[in-house]
């Protein structure tokens, strides 16, 4: 997870490095991370020496610890390989390294047998590695031209226009240009959660976070689009709602992608891409910018207006109102919003902690925020943090944790003391698994088995953990004392841990109920006030409470 998180933030590849059997299989979770987000990293591990490998005999394991770890990881890597040439270490290694940034990103795993590990090696008979046939894409130039002009007449036509950015835009690295872009287009920008921090939050064109746990006003924004254009984004289910015919569906819809097959994926969803355009973005957005000069924005006044008054009036931080009493999980989202500077990198662990800070922080010029997106598991923001530390040396990382994540890689706080790395651990310690239990609320009549206190779950007093891993520690439980103890836990040198109090009733607001499309989240608007707010025709589903 670690070697994940610092690849996001380098150009390079983390790598992590782990021994046979069990310690090869610790790594899965962490390479899926990786796989599902598209991000390369190398994984070399260990495997029992060739004389002991089990062969065709039928037996499940012959040597100590032996693993067909290759062939357990072959749907979540770009490559994996198990090497029994000690003369192909260096070919296999420069080719995974390759494959790992060729097309869409993803992980790749060199498997090493502990004889190949001790081989002597005369590195003039190394066999080479000579690179991958790659595809002529030239041919490929006017048909890109030809979408790009098909792109400008679609935003030319449209009265309600959407850009979605999504997590390629970091990808591809073409954060600049799209910024750029942004500007040339002059349309309200929303995003995925990966791309959340791509332009500041007070960008006049920035509309916010939508899709099943994204703001109300985005959702009601893209909702009411009449033309989507989607660059870097899969648009998976947690972005489009279920189902997926329900997406935008007034809106012609052109989305770029490198991955043809999710392109594809929507003829089984019954939702038409109208312009379905497979593309490297750093091929794609330059040349939209260049098309664009040629031609002159149109003015969307009225519908950004729409879209303000849609912030105006459904503010994400509603209950953030009230100063003082027990904290809200969105007043403490806004103060660290408040406090954080440019530059800083945050990295959350998953659960409500995530959502409450994906709709309601306000990024900042240069921040940046990591998370494992599409998969999303438990355990992954303090290893996490870890590797930001390490790609980023000397840099303020701030952890934003829940205690059942915590609990998933606790072991990890002593290397960052070890290390001394700054990284500001903050707990939402709500002492159980809310977002499990929202919904358990929505499907399984509010029985909190496995996920509360009374239903089976326990956890530790993390102050008195923190303090046996020298941490200087706060601790707080209302409103008014928060800000006195981000400002002296985050100045403070090197790492420090803030547990923060939070009710164990605090839910994720708002959020879409399966089978709701995208505008209608709950809770549930005034049926009378929710059709106020529809330019598109409203479906059955959403004509009653």
């Amino acid at each position: 997870m670690a070697a994940d998180a610092y690849s996001r933030l380098t150009s390079g590849h983390g790598c992590a490095v782990a021994t046979s059997g069990p310690g090869a299989t610790n790594l899965i979770t962490g390479i899926a991370s990786a796989y599902y987000d598209s991000v390369p990293a190398l994984f070399l591990t260990g495997n029992v020496a060739r004389f002991r490998d089990k062969g065709k005999t039928g037996v499940r394991q012959m040597g100590f610890q032996e693993t067909e770890f290759v062939e357990m990881c072959g749907s979540i890597t770009n490559y994996a390989v198990k090497v029994t040439d000690p003369r192909l270490v260096r070919y296999e290694l420069l080719k995974a390294l390759e494959l790992s940034k060729a097309g869409r990103p993803g992980p790749v795993i060199v498997d090493l047998p502990d004889d190949v590990q001790r081989a002597d090696i005369d590195p003039a008979e190394l066999v080479p590695w000579h690179g991958a046939q790659q595809a002529d894409s030239s041919g490929d130039t006017a048909s890109l031209r030809e979408k790009v002009a098909k792109v400008i007449q679609l935003l030319e036509g449209a009265k309600r226009p959407c850009l979605i950015l999504g997590w390629g835009v970091r990808l591809a690295e073409v954060e600049e240009g799209v910024r750029e872009l942004v500007v040339a287009m002059g349309i309200p920008v929303v995003t995925t959660w990966a791309a959340a921090d791509v332009l500041p939050n007070d960008h006049p064109l920035l509309v916010g976070s939508f899709g099943t746990h994204g703001t109300r006003y985005a959702n009601f924004a893209v909702q009411n689009a009449d033309f989507v254009l989607s660059i870097g984004s899969r648009l998976d289910s947690k972005a489009t709602g279920s189902p997926a015919s329900s997406f935008a569906r007034e809106a012609k819809i052109a989305m770029v992608e490198i991955d043809q097959s999710e392109l594809d994926k929507f003829s089984q969803l019954q939702r038409e891409i109208f312009l379905p355009i497979k593309s490297d973005l750093r091929l794609f957005v330059p040349l939209l910018l260049s098309q664009l000069q040629e031609h002159e924005t149109p003015d969307h006044g009225v519908w950004l207006t729409r879209i303000a008054t849609w912030k105006a009036s459904y503010p994400q931080a509603t209950t953030a109102n009230a100063r003082s009493g027990p904290v809200d999980p969105y007043h403490l989202v806004e103060v660290l919003s408040d406090l954080l500077v440019d530059d800083d990198i945050i990295v959350s662990e998953t659960g409500c902690g995530l959502a409450w800070m994906m709709q309601g922080f306000r990024f900042k010029k240069g921040q940046r925020f990591l998370h494992a997106f599409n998969f999303t598991p438990m355990g992954w923001g303090l290893p996490g943090a870890i590797g930001a530390a390490f790609a980023r040396p000397g840099q303020r990382i701030i952890c934003v944790a829940g205690d059942g994540s915590l609990q998933m890689n606790l072991q990890e706080l002593v290397t960052v003391t070890r290390h001394n790395l700054p990284i500001k651990i903050i707990l939402l310690n709500n002492h159980g698994h809310g977002m499990v239990q929202q919904t358990q609320e929505m499907w399984l009549g509010s029985k909190y088995y496995a996920t509360s206190v009374e239903g089976g779950l326990a956890f530790p007093d993390f102050v008195r953990v923190a303090n046996a891993y020298d941490y200087p520690t706060w601790s707080v439980c209302r409103n008014e004392e928060l800000d006195s103890a981000l400002r002296e836990s985050l100045a403070l040198p090197g790492f420090s841990f803030l547990n923060v109090e939070i009710a164990s009733d605090a839910r994720v607001i708002p959020q879409v109920q399966f089978g709701r499309p995208n505008e209608d989240s709950a809770p549930l608007l005034d049926r009378r006030e929710f059709l106020e707010n529809m330019i598109v025709q409203p479906l059955p589903v959403s004509l009653s409470l």
